[in-house]
């Protein structure tokens, strides 16, 4: 099947509006030129892709599929668009990382900032996303790499181990936790909590536990670093739940306490996730090995 990004677009606008008429006009079409334009496509799709009602369109079943593929053609097309400028203007890499909340906020803002300085001609497009769906990112290619946490599927992709992720409950000294050595999450729910920000790896992975034991976390404030959490919490504000990378860097300054946590899933592993290493432009594998070298340092 051959289709024209054009008719794709009219199609995609075909099932926001739900309206032939409005889709036409957005595109700058005859109604009589989009309906033959959508009609082709359903002709070369072998199927019905709405069904045509008094008052509109609605998409069939088939038309939902298309509707999907659809939308990630545009966006490749968009994206490609967009890499094509970039190296027009003298580009010469791009790397696409998909990531954790730990790594998008503890530990990429140090790192990335040696890495682009190294290489001036390469961008990084670094996003956030839970960790059961950064494999997926990397083996459709939305992603080049990816950093994960935990016991994750990585879909057959090549995982490269690079540090273990420690999480820990952080307190004011002055907290009834504070002479504590280890304590398990069920026993701060009664606590108020100060939370990373809605729609966080980390914050959704503790709410679920959380759920999991039957009793929500009492969210005081959501924040978006793990900095400004440790500052709420050496203010009193509640406790909070950090890597111990971030407890360490601000217990003396905050006057924090550090407590272990008992539950299982606190030691969490890192891995990196690529298709195939070697198959990377080298400006991506020097991403890696500099994320590698890192952590070889870091004690």
């Amino acid at each position: 099947m051959h289709f024209d990004l054009i008719d794709l677009r009219l199609f995609v606008l075909t099932a926001e509006e739900r309206n032939l008429t409005r889709a036409a006009a957005r595109q700058h079409l005859s109604l009589a030129a989009a309906s033959a334009r959508i009609k082709a496509l359903e002709t070369q799709a072998g199927l019905p892709l709405l069904y045509r009602e008094a008052r509109g369109v609605r998409l069939t079943p088939p038309g939902e599929a298309f509707l999907h593929h659809a939308r990630e053609v545009l966006r490749q097309a968009d994206q490609l668009r967009r890499d094509l400028h970039d190296y027009g203007g003298g580009l010469r890499g791009h790397v696409r990382v998909f990531a954790n909340t730990t790594a998008v906020t503890d530990f990429l803002p140090e790192i990335l900032p040696g890495f682009l300085a190294a290489n001036p001609r390469v961008n990084v497009d670094l996003q956030e996303k839970p960790n059961a769906d950064i494999p997926r990112g990397v083996l459709d290619g939305r992603a080049d790499l990816g950093i994960v946490a935990g016991a994750i599927d990585t879909l057959g992709l090549q995982s490269i181990h690079f540090s273990t992720d420690r999480l820990v409950l952080v307190t004011a000294r002055g907290h009834r936790f504070a002479r504590r050595k280890r304590v398990a999450l069920a026993d701060t729910l009664d606590e108020d909590i100060v939370g990373m920000h809605h729609g966080s790896t980390l914050q959704s992975f503790l709410e679920q536990r959380a759920e999991q034991l039957g009793r929500p976390m009492k969210l005081r404030i959501q924040l978006s670093s793990f900095d400004a959490m440790c500052r709420m919490v050496g203010s009193g504000v509640g406790v909070a739940i950090v890597p111990e990378s971030a407890a360490r860097r601000n217990l003396e300054p905050l006057k924090l306490a550090q407590i272990e946590l008992t539950d299982a899933w606190r030691v969490r592993e890192r891995h990196i996730v690529v298709r195939e290493l070697e198959t990377l432009p080298a400006y991506a594998r020097s991403l890696v090995d500099l994320l590698l070298s890192h952590f070889k340092a870091t004690p």
